[in-house]
C-alpha cells in the first residue's frame, strides 16, 4: 500500500498492505432526542343500563299492549379543557395596553426559534455519538522476540533452566507525526482504542517440524470481548526458525480493494463502499460530467469509460456496477525470524498500517449535552418570567373589573351577580335545572317521566319494605 520510509527499509516476503521501517539494531521495544410528543384521544366511558320491560297495560285507545323498552339518554360529553397558555406568553389583552411588550413577542419568538435549533443540534449531537466520525491515522505494529536460557556458541547451558523465547506483537498509534509508544496510556493526549481493537483476526504460524501439537495460534475478535495493548506467545525451545504472521484488520465498515482502473480514476487502493461513492462523486463534479439535461446521469470520460464501459452512466446504477471493481482486502502477511543469540531483545522492524480511529468527540459532545439538559440558571429566568407575567395578568384582571364598575356601575353588579349565581349553580349540580320549563305541564308529559316515575316508586317501596324490616 505504501512504500518504505527510508533506502534502509525492505518489503516483507509476500504481499501485503503494510509498510516495513527499519530502526536499527539499538532500537527501543515500546511496552447531539427530541423527543416525539404523542397526543392521546381520551374517550368517556359509557355505562350500559338496561331497562326491566313493564307489565302494566296502556288503556288509552282501546288496545291493551305493553308499555316499549325505553333506553336512557347518554351523559352528555365532557367539556374540553381550555388550552393552558404558555406561561411566557404575554396576553393578547395586555400586549394591546402595552404597545412596547412587542419587544417581549419578539424576543420570545426567538427564544422559540433558538430552541428548535438547539433541539436539532442536540438530536445531530446524539447521531454523532452512536458512530462518531473517524479520522485516519498510523498503526506502527512492532514484531519482536526475547529469549531467556539460551545455550552458549560451544554448546554449553549457563543455566540449569530449560531455555525458552517470546514472541511479541504490539502497536502504537502514531500521534503528531511521532511516536506514542514511550508515552502510557494515562499520559497520552488523546484515548485511543486499544491495539486488538484493530484486527479481526490474528494467526501465528510456527515451525511444525518444531512444534508438530501446537504451531497455529488463532486469536479472533469474536471470541474474545476483552481488548489487549498487545500480544506474546511463550514456548520452550533453542533452535531458531521463522515464524509467519497474519494480520487480518477489522475495518467496520468493511473496506474493498480497488480495481486497477478504478483505482487509476479515484486514486484510492483501498476504502470503503460510501467513501468510494463519494470519490466517485467529487470527481463528475470537478470534472463537470453531469449530464446537463438528465442530471440523473453523467458522462464517462476516458477513464471511467475503462471502469463502466459505457458513454452514459446513471448515479443509481454506479453503485451496482462499481461492485464489480471491488473486492476483499487480503491480511497482512508478516514474516519474523526467531533468534535466540545476539541482541536480546530480538528484532529491528516496524510495520506502518493506515487504520480509522474515532475522532475525540465524545467527552466534549457529552459534556454539551449535559448542558444542554441542565442549565438551572435559565431555568431561573423562565420561573421569574411566568411569575412576573402572572402577576401582570392579575392586575390586567382587577384593572378590567374596577373599568367596568366604574362605566356603568348598576349593570356591571347584576351581570356579577347572574355569573355568580350560574357558577354557584354548576358548583351545586342544580346548572341542569330549568325552573321556567318546570312549571309548564308540557314538562311531564315527556317520554321520561314515566320510567322515572316507576323507578321513584320502586325505590321508595324498597326503601319502605327495609325501614319495615328493621322496625
Amino acid at each position: 500500500m505504501a512504500q518504505p520510509q527510508s533506502a534502509q527499509a525492505a518489503q516483507v516476503p509476500g504481499k501485503s498492505n503494510a509498510r516495513v521501517v527499519n530502526l536499527g539494531t539499538n532500537s527501543t521495544n515500546a511496552g447531539v432526542s427530541s423527543a416525539v410528543g404523542v397526543a392521546a384521544t381520551g374517550s368517556a366511558n359509557t355505562k350500559k343500563s338496561h331497562n326491566k320491560n313493564s307489565s302494566k297495560q296502556q288503556s288509552s285507545s282501546g288496545t291493551g299492549g305493553g308499555i316499549p323498552f325505553k333506553t336512557m339518554e347518554l351523559a352528555p360529553a365532557a367539556r374540553r379543557k381550555k388550552r393552558k397558555v404558555p406561561e411566557n406568553k404575554l396576553p393578547e389583552k395586555v400586549a394591546a395596553l402595552l404597545p412596547e411588550s412587542a419587544l417581549y413577542t419578539q424576543l420570545v419568538e426567538l427564544e422559540a426559534k433558538i430552541d428548535a435549533a438547539l433541539a436539532r443540534k442536540k438530536t445531530d449531537i446524539q447521531e454523532t455519538l452512536k458512530r462518531p466520525p473517524c479520522i485516519q491515522k498510523i498503526l506502527r505494529i512492532y514484531v519482536f522476540n526475547t529469549f531467556a536460557n539460551q545455550p552458549l556458541e560451544n554448546g554449553e547451558n549457563k543455566s540449569s533452566e530449560t531455555p525458552t523465547w517470546t514472541l511479541k506483537i504490539i502497536g502504537n498509534i502514531l500521534e503528531n507525526g511521532g511516536d506514542s509508544s514511550s508515552r502510557t496510556m494515562d499520559n497520552r493526549s488523546t484515548p485511543y482504542p486499544k491495539f486488538s481493537s484493530f484486527f479481526k483476526k490474528i494467526t501465528i504460524c510456527l515451525d511444525q517440524t518444531l512444534y508438530p501439537d501446537n504451531h497455529v495460534i488463532v486469536w479472533e475478535s469474536s471470541r474474545s470481548r476483552l481488548l489487549h495493548e498487545g500480544f506474546e506467545i511463550k514456548r520452550k525451545g533453542d533452535k531458531e526458525f521463522t515464524a509467519i504472521i497474519r494480520l487480518e484488520m477489522n475495518y467496520n465498515p468493511e473496506k474493498f480493494k480497488l480495481s486497477a482502473a478504478l483505482t487509476q480514476a479515484l486514486g484510492l487502493e483501498a476504502e470503503t463502499r460510501e467513501r468510494i461513492m463519494t470519490a466517485l462523486w467529487h470527481y463528475v463534479k470537478m470534472k463537470k460530467l453531469q449530464d446537463s439535461n438528465d442530471p440523473a446521469f453523467f458522462i464517462c470520460d476516458p477513464p471511467l469509460r475503462e471502469v463502466f464501459g459505457e458513454e452514459k452512466v446513471k448515479f443509481a446504477v454506479a453503485s451496482q456496477i462499481l461492485t464489480q471493481h471491488l473486492t476483499p482486502l487480503q491480511p497482512i502477511h508478516l514474516e519474523h525470524k526467531i533468534k535466540l543469540s545476539g541482541n536480546n531483545p530480538s528484532g529491528s522492524m516496524c510495520y506502518d498500517v493506515l487504520v480509522d480511529v474515532p475522532f475525540p468527540l465524545e467527552k466534549d459532545m457529552s459534556a454539551v449535552l449535559e448542558k444542554m439538559e441542565k442549565c438551572k440558571e435559565i431555568d431561573d429566568y423562565d420561573n421569574s418570567i411566568a411569575a412576573a407575567i402572572k402577576k401582570i395578568n392579575e392586575h390586567r384582571q382587577r384593572q378590567a373589573f374596577f373599568l367596568g364598575f366604574s362605566h356603568s356601575p348598576a349593570e356591571f353588579v347584576n351581570t356579577l351577580i347572574a355569573s355568580q349565581d350560574k357558577d354557584l349553580k354548576v358548583v351545586t349540580g342544580d346548572a341542569v335545572q330549568n325552573a321556567e320549563k318546570e312549571h309548564r305541564s308540557d314538562f311531564f308529559n315527556q317520554p321520561w317521566v314515566e320510567d322515572a316515575v316507576m323507578r321513584y316508586v320502586n325505590r321508595k317501596t324498597a326503601s319502605g319494605v327495609a325501614a319495615t324490616g328493621a322496625t
